[in-house]
């Protein structure tokens, strides 16, 4: 059996599995049973005449082959889908830009993007989604989006080890910020002393006892290199019920300073000062490859949204 004889069928749903990260949930997606979506996979390997997944107990990772596949499968699908649009009579794919990004992303950098992209280029029409990086990043890979927000912490490593690299582009680099509820003694100043932390009572996402996580929700919590086992007195996965919580008086969480114009009445976000400074990067991130005039521009707007106070 031959590659060419793969269907167009076992293409999609390889490039869901490869997207979500399971099998489960792509089944789930795409309205499949699970039995369904494995034996379009393995017909495709059997096309393919190779392994394209490895099956690991927490998902299933892309194999060389299966990077290869994804790529081409990748381009067939958004070649037949625009055939598809242009038969039907409906704008051209270049015209919409598909944008994924990290939860907090969401609530100021995106939205105040996408308000000055109409106004600029009102032709250009956006479809976005919110994810946790890997699923970001397994979205860029597979190319069922253009451009991936990201938040970076220290040591700044890639997102990913896949090649070939992503395109990483640094939109700011700011300081890691402390909310505090307004009427807390911490909230009176203009600033944070480090050793005015110790004690304190945090609000962190599942499973996470800093604020050091992988730019996700989840990565909001306890001030890290904190010298002593935090107090996570609730857990949260949304930011921004980490932020009520706060306003409720309920303890601290840590913050990106690009999320202070966001948060709801009665929270304070402050600078920490004594010890090392806790930096967070937002990237913007892209498959290598020239852009599309429309992905290009998008992009632009969010380099000029996040160097905009």
């Amino acid at each position: 059996m031959a590659f060419t004889d793969a269907s167009l069928t076992a293409l999609r749903v390889f490039r869901e599995v490869a997207e979500r990260g399971t099998l489960t949930a792509a089944a789930t997606a795409l309205g499949y049973t699970q039995s369904a979506v494995s034996r379009q996979i393995a017909s495709l390997e059997r096309a393919a005449g190779a392994p394209l997944l490895e099956r690991r107990h927490d998902g299933v990772r892309l194999t060389s082959a299966g990077r290869i596949v994804l790529r081409r499968a990748s381009a067939v699908v958004d070649q037949v889908d625009a055939g598809a649009r242009e038969l039907a009579g409906l704008p051209d794919e270049p015209s919409t830009v598909r944008l994924s990004w990290f939860p907090s992303a969401g609530a100021a950098l995106v939205p105040r993007a996408l308000a000055a992209l109409r106004v600029t280029h009102p032709a250009i029409t956006v479809d976005s989604r919110e994810g946790r990086t890997p699923a970001l990043v397994r979205a860029l890979r597979a190319g069922t989006v253009d451009l991936a927000v990201l938040a970076s912490v220290p040591p700044f490593r890639p997102p990913d080890t896949e090649t070939p690299a992503l395109e990483l582009q640094t939109l700011t680099e700011r300081s890691l910020h402390v909310a505090v509820p307004a009427g807390h003694p911490l909230a009176r100043g203009d600033y944070i002393d480090v050793a005015d932390l110790h004690g304190q009572s945090w609000i962190a996402g599942p499973g996470s006892a800093a604020g050091g996580g992988a730019g996700d929700s989840t990565g909001m919590g306890a001030w890290p290199g904190l010298d002593e086992r935090p107090r996570i007195a609730h857990s949260a996965r949304d930011w921004l019920a980490k932020l009520s919580l706060v306003a409720a008086g309920c303890g601290l969480t840590t913050v990106p300073a690009s999320l202070a114009p966001a948060v709801p009445p009665g929270v304070r976000v402050l600078p920490v000062r004594g010890g090392p400074q806790e930096r967070r990067r937002l990237l913007l991130a892209r498959l290598p490859g020239p852009l599309q005039e429309p992905v290009a521009r998008l992009a632009q707007v969010l380099r000029e949204t996040a160097l905009t106070p």
